[in-house]
């Protein structure tokens, strides 16, 4: 069976959940969408809260996983996990984290702290 668009997006994220989980992090809520847009992972390490983009690219023909987050969908991400944390009533400590996947393996995710300056 081939792979849809959706289901790459999908084996993508399932691989960072796991990848992430195997670093310690604890799993919140996955494919959080809001007004603002959507965020692909929301996790927590240890007292901070992590919202995560997950980027797959299997053709390096077009840009890399990294270059494929532009200021648009950065400043989407930021919106809304304002959103997130006013809704839930948070103020806490929080981080933008990517997991990249230049492969359709799913395999040496590339993971980038503090992927977005705030």
């Amino acid at each position: 069976m081939k792979l849809n668009q959706n289901n790459r997006g999908l084996a993508a994220e399932t691989a960072a959940v796991h990848f992430l989980q195997q670093q310690g992090l604890v799993l919140i809520t996955q494919n959080y969408s809001c007004r603002f847009g959507e965020i692909d992972l929301i996790m927590r390490d240890k007292q901070t809260l992590v919202f995560v983009e997950v980027r797959l690219r299997s053709h390096r023909a077009f840009a890399s996983a990294a270059d494929s987050i532009d200021h648009r969908k950065q400043q989407k991400l930021i919106r809304a996990a304002q959103f997130y944390l006013q809704a839930n009533d948070l103020n806490t400590a929080c981080r933008f984290d990517a997991i990249l996947f230049d492969n359709t393996q799913y395999n040496a995710p590339h993971w980038i702290r503090n992927a977005i300056d705030t």
